[in-house]
């Protein structure tokens, strides 16, 4: 780890009013300069690595508001995550950690074929009669909050439906590769075929390679270094292949960890791929008034939730209010605390549920406040998160993804 950037952070306490953390504890071990100072005096040697202190290090979310707020761009997630990897590079990968992340995560139709049990609890009303129950009362907690998290799935994922080259609609205007997540194509389908749709009537030629693997990501939040260069190897061969003008994703988490590859690999293939990544919604935003021609009137009342890895990570909190604007007839609010995390950040909503619960209550204080009726994001981890909450707290909010909502407007 670099010690310049443990040393830059100035103590201003700048990053405290940006940190759920801090904000539900007031704890100084709870805030962003707090961690770094743990860090620092623990690679300095006058801490020693006790259960506690990475118990203090593992509150933290990682969703980058205090690097968005610090003058001197210290960014305590960052450091967190680097000191993980750091330590799990020393101890190894558990069984179980090797089993997720090496043997299932990479493999698309291993992860999709995972999830082949979870489709048919659903469909034969297993599910249904599990929860009006209450059978999942004797089990582990978190095997119950995970199934309590777990919304509808679509028949089929959409790696498998949607064809590797969708033609532009009209004169093209260029290409674009899409970074299908596995998030998005295992639960959220409907929000990336909206994506694909929502670009091929703006005039490009859709490539979606069926042969992509995972971000990363989840090997990332793992503290698996080895294993997220392996995807970004991977990723940045396959995607090389095709001659694109971007490269183009619809979750946020994957365009933040896309957007490192040239960090994490430091090769000239790899710089070039992340210099190519853009968020949906930057791509949408350089045709907005074409867009404005052909989007046709809804009638409702939205805000918008900034993900963690849109506004912090990617610097990207215009263009999403900026195309929900175009839409006619629709009332947009802004949503009070619109960049504060939901409190999903990966796992921790289930490895943390306690912290997770009271950062997600301050997210739907805000949303009711808002008066909105639907709730538009753009992260598959903040619509799980918030699609349960809204559920069991405010049932009259739906949630959507800004292309649903967008290709909605589109049809009419």
């Amino acid at each position: 780890m670099d010690h310049v950037k443990l040393i830059n952070c100035m103590r201003c306490g700048m990053c405290l009013p940006a940190c759920p953390t801090y904000k539900e504890t007031f704890l100084e071990t709870a805030s962003p300069r707090g961690r770094v100072a743990l860090i620092r005096k623990l690679q300095e040697g006058e801490l020693d690595q006790s259960e506690r202190l990475l118990e203090y290090l593992s509150l933290c979310l990682d969703c980058q508001a205090c690097a968005s707020a610090c003058p001197c761009g210290v960014n305590a997630g960052e450091l967190v995550a680097e000191f993980t990897c750091e330590r799990k590079g020393d101890k190894g990968l558990g069984f179980m950690e090797d089993l997720i992340l090496r043997k299932l995560v990479p493999h698309p139709d291993r992860l999709e074929a995972s999830l082949a049990p979870m489709r048919l609890y659903q469909r034969t009303g297993l599910q249904k009669l599990v929860r009006t129950m209450g059978v999942l009362k004797m089990f582990p907690k978190p095997l119950e909050r995970m199934e309590g998290l777990l919304p509808t799935l679509p028949s089929k994922p959409l790696r498998q439906e949607i064809s590797e080259v969708t033609p532009a609609v009209g004169e093209q205007r260029g290409t674009v590769g899409f970074f299908l997540g596995c998030v998005m194509s295992l639960i959220f389908s409907d929000a990336s075929r909206a994506t694909i749709k929502l670009l091929s009537a703006l005039g490009y030629k859709v490539i979606t390679p069926r042969n992509q693997v995972c971000c990363g990501a989840p090997n990332m939040l793992g503290g698996d270094l080895e294993g997220l260069k392996e995807a970004a190897h991977t990723n940045v061969e396959i995607f090389g292949g095709y001659e694109v003008d971007f490269i183009v994703t619809d979750c946020g988490g994957c365009g933040a960890e896309l957007k490192k590859y040239g960090h994490h690999i430091e090769a000239e293939p790899a710089t070039a791929f992340s210099g190519k990544v853009r968020d949906i919604s930057q791509i949408l935003a350089m045709h907005a008034e074409e867009l404005r021609a052909k989007l046709k009137p809804l009638d409702l009342k939205v805000t918008w939730h900034d993900p963690c890895h849109i506004a912090h990570c990617q610097g990207i909190r215009k263009e999403p209010r900026d195309l929900l604007k175009l839409v006619p007839g629709l009332k947009y609010s802004e949503l009070n605390e619109a960049d504060a995390c939901c409190g999903s950040a990966g796992t921790y909503n289930i490895e943390r549920p306690e912290m997770s619960d009271r950062i997600l209550k301050r997210k739907l204080d805000n949303i009711a406040a808002s008066g909105a009726e639907v709730l538009i994001t753009g992260n598959p981890g903040c619509l799980l998160q918030l699609k349960k909450g809204l559920a069991d707290h405010l049932p009259q909010v739906r949630i959507a993804h800004l292309t649903e909502i967008l290709a909605q407007s589109l049809a009419g």
